[in-house]
């Protein structure tokens, strides 16, 4: 048994995350209709998940598994979060292809394929710039406030339902966003919206147009004959009712009515369209209807909701509709084919038909937004891949989200594929367990997680929300000990450490806050929007209150610093990533939009910026989106300006070696950059990851060792000063155990116990204990668990020879000795350090506190209940 760790177990942080308002896949690209046939593209099965949220933010989450596999325990994981403007709210979220006539149809769109729109409530229009994290162009609806936005299947148009009664469908040919028509007024507000199955063009009206003009060349005849058209799309009103609309010109042709409750109308808050042109709509009534658009008659209704129905998602083949909405019932429709006999009489046929399948609650609070991976396209069957027949078919995932605040991913796969021949080859790319249909599968959350710092000498914790930061100082030490490598029956979960809130602000911010640090010594506080960053000196009063006094300065140092090197007026002083330096005297700032890493001195009377480095800049190092070694070799002058700039990237995660020379820094491109902080140069580069890290941190014992965790929690390890991996590191991961790296969520931190100084052992009369070195606790938003580094190589039946080849080892597996322990019931873990020897601080904030502030859940009890 290891030694017991006094552990402070803190919930008086009251972080409160952002409900979810709305979710967006990428849309995949139409399919050629020259019959080009092009290679398929593995290196990314699954697309970005975009997640709009109440204050304004969206994050984006990228899938964790590295390039050739389709399964990953860790699923879609928080990659960069786009701050909102302050004030502001995300309402709808649109992706569309940037240049989608030069995309190729087999290939899954990354991140910087896209294109990204959002609304908030207002009539202003948003487009993000991705690279940057920043608002890109804005545009107004021209008709009050926007309630929809959808773009079509060829991410050419998006369409803007307004509160005026008018749909306005705005050009998005050539990366441009422009007006291009406005449709007939109409009295009521268009709630929701949805585009037709496009229709390729006539072969004849194609040749007409390629040789009706002379002057085309045949290169853009070759264009024109790959052209989709759209004909009509459908919108849901305030006024009880969905049109159909004439793209062409702008009018309704069809009106279809629903139904009344009590003489009020009928809000239709979501629509969609399938390929063979059916259209669903969910309302207030909690009513999920199907129409035929040929006719716009309704084909089938069913009450299937208690209230209403605020989201629709489609599968992938167009065989399953799933809704949900204010009484978190998730809702599957299944589409029942025409049986294959034949029979003379007419009344014995039975026509193929909709039906309410299943149901199940995976949230607590109201569903806001559905969204389906892969993406369903409403084209013609004719037109679809068609996988082969020993190809493994992918189960469909179904993101949910909500006011509960987080994200529930589950295996969706139509129940009547599970008779099929594909179902033995039906792969679940979540791992949770074999079965994939939605009734039976098990869901998988993404867990919310906060942005802390903790301070060890000066025992503090700080929290930033959305416009302010909280600080807290930890007291005592807790009663009982706890140990932290296995589950301890005794923990008692209401155990409360003494703790006192010694400083409270709220800041005049453009954005939300983004990226904060507290110094060791608890002297340096910093804190940052996407626009502005702000140094806080803080210091106790005799009285035992902090005081915080902004240090004015720092935003003219910045700004001067920044238009000294990019020769142009800095838009943003901001910064995405900050550290300190383990003495405290510097202060490391990686800038948000410029890419800038900046070295500051706090040691003397004001800030000093003493170097800057752009080698996150830098695009001579990057071929096909992989780092070649030696381009930057013998260029140690940051402040020199590198040739092919690159228009940005985030700078992601940062460490300082535990003695203060080494400083690595890495990006969403994969990079990482080793700095000596002793002559302040850039050093080296190491090779590139398939994942960007999402965490980084040095060994207390042998600081040129660096270890990078990324999202699927493999651990890269790194010399620093020699710049590769070592021997022995390359085949750590095959040695981790499995618990390990199937962990449902990734890695969020690692924490070192630090050793006992003699000073330390005179002031409290304790004995050094008998730690190991290296021991290191690895924690994530519901688990933790102790690794040790062995140095020694401890394999049971190994020679000592043999021992010496292999160095460090994962114990916790030790081939099938024992399992690893992992504690879980810690959970969700927000922050975790050592503030001294055996003794620990873990921040957590349980779901249910969290919930207890939202407005009670909706309930309508059944016919004789109370």
């Amino acid at each position: 048994m290891s030694r017991p760790v006094a552990v402070h177990r803190c919930r008086f942080v009251d972080y409160t995350p952002s409900p979810i308002t709305a979710l967006a896949f990428p849309p995949l690209p139409l399919p050629s209709l020259k019959g080009k046939k092009r290679e398929r593209d593995s290196k990314d099965k699954f697309g970005t998940l975009g997640v709009g949220h109440a204050n304004g933010n969206i994050d984006l989450l990228e899938w964790t598994a590295e390039e050739g596999e389709t399964q990953a325990s860790q699923a879609w994981q928080v990659r960069k979060t786009l701050p909102g403007p302050c004030p502001s709210k995300v309402d709808s979220l649109a992706f569309t292809l940037r240049y989608p006539d030069m995309f190729a149809s087999d290939i899954i769109p990354a991140c910087s394929d896209l294109r990204l729109f959002s609304s908030g409530g207002g009539s202003e229009l948003l487009e993000w710039d991705i690279s940057r994290s920043c608002v890109r162009r804005t545009i107004s609806s021209q008709g009050g406030a926007i309630w929809s936005i959808a773009a079509n299947p060829a991410s050419t148009l998006l369409a803007l339902g307004c509160e005026d009664g008018s749909v306005r469908l705005l050009s998005l040919v050539a990366d441009t966003l422009q007006h291009h028509r406005r449709f007939d007024r109409i009295k009521s507000r268009i709630l929701s919206i949805a585009w037709g199955p496009p229709s390729p063009r006539p072969p004849k009206q194609r040749m007409a147009k390629k040789t009706g003009n002379g002057t085309d060349s045949d290169e853009d005849s070759d264009d024109d004959e790959d052209e989709w058209t759209d004909t009509w799309l459908v919108t849901g009103g305030s006024d009880s009712s969905l049109r159909k609309w004439d793209v062409a010109t702008g009018r309704s042709t069809d009106r279809m009515g629903t139904d009344k409750m009590k003489g009020e109308r009928t809000l239709v808050w979501t629509v969609g369209v399938l390929a063979d042109g059916t259209i669903v709509s969910g309302d207030s009534l909690g009513t999920v209807k199907f129409w035929d658009s040929m006719t716009c008659t309704q084909t089938c209704s069913y009450p299937a909701h208690g209230a209403d129905v605020l989201c629709l998602a489609i599968g992938p083949e167009g065989t399953s509709v799933f809704s949900s909405g204010v009484d978190q019932k998730i809702v599957l429709f299944s589409y029942v084919p025409t049986p294959p006999e034949t029979s003379s009489s007419v009344l014995s046929s039975t026509p193929a038909r909709w039906i309410q399948s299943a149901s199940r609650r995976v949230h607590s609070h109201d569903v806001r937004c559905l969204a389906v991976w892969p993406p369903y396209s409403p084209i013609p069957a004719s037109y679809k891949r068609k996988p082969s027949a020993n190809a493994t078919y992918v189960a469909p995932i179904l993101a949910s989200g909500g006011l509960d605040m987080s994200i529930a991913l589950t295996p969706a796969l139509p129940a009547s594929m599970t008779s099929s021949s594909i179902a033995p080859r039906v792969l679940n790319p979540l791992t949770t367990r074999v079965t994939t249909t939605f009734e039976d599968s098990y869901y998988r959350r993404v867990a919310y997680t906060a942005s802390m710092c903790v301070s060890r000498r000066a025992r503090l914790v700080a929290s930033i929300h959305d416009t302010g930061v909280n600080v807290w100082r930890v007291l005592g030490i807790p009663d009982s000990d706890v140990i932290v490598d296995g589950v301890d029956p005794s923990t008692d979960p209401e155990t409360r450490t003494s703790w006192e809130k010694v400083l409270e602000m709220e800041l005049n911010v453009r954005t939300n806050l983004i990226a904060s640090a507290l110094s060791d010594d608890g002297r340096w506080l910093v804190v940052s929007d996407l626009y502005e960053a702000k140094l806080f000196e803080l210091s106790f009063n005799p009285a035992g209150l902090l005081k915080s006094s902004r240090v004015r300065a720092f935003a003219s140092i910045l700004e001067n610093r920044i238009t000294a090197q990019s020769s142009q007026k800095p838009i943003s002083t901001g910064g995405s990533s900050f550290t300190f330096t383990p003495d405290s005297s510097k202060l490391i700032m990686a800038s948000a939009i410029t890419s800038l890493i900046l070295i500051i001195d706090l040691s003397s009377e004001a800030p000093i910026i003493l170097r800057t480095f752009n080698q996150h800049c830098n695009a001579g190092s990057i071929t096909s989106g992989r780092v070649v070694r030696g381009i930057n070799k013998g260029n140690s002058d940051g402040d020199e300006q590198l040739v092919g700039v690159i228009d940005s990237v985030t700078i992601m995660k940062m460490a300082v070696s535990p003695d203060g020379q080494w400083l690595a820094t890495s990006d969403d491109l994969c990079r990482i950059f080793i700095f000596n902080l002793d002559s302040i140069q850039h050093h080296t580069t190491l090779p590139s990851l398939p994942l960007p890290p999402s965490v980084l941190v040095f060994l207390p014992d042998d600081p040129q060792i660096l270890l990078a965790v990324l999202p699927n929690n493999t651990i890269h390890i790194f010399h620093a000063e020699h710049g590769e991996a070592p021997s022995w590191g390359r085949e750590f991961n095959s040695r981790l155990p499995k618990q390990f790296l199937s962990a449902p969520d990734p890695v969020i931190g690692v924490a070192f116990e630090p050793h006992h100084s003699p000073s330390d052992d005179e002031m409290t009369g304790i004995a050094p204990p008998s730690t190991k070195p290296n021991e290191a606790i690895f924690w994530g938003s519901s688990w933790l668990c102790k690794l040790e580094l062995d140095w020694e190589g401890k394999y049971t039946g190994q020679s000592r020879k043999r021992r010496r080849q292999t160095g460090p080892v994962a114990v916790g597996e030790l081939a099938s000795e024992r399992k690893l322990r992992m504690v879980t019931n810690y959970r969700p873990i927000l922050a975790l350090d050592f503030l001294g020897p055996g003794e620990l601080v873990l921040v957590e904030r349980p779901l249910a506190d969290v919930l207890s502030k939202l407005p009670p859940a909706f309930f309508k009890p059944k016919y004789g209940q109370t």
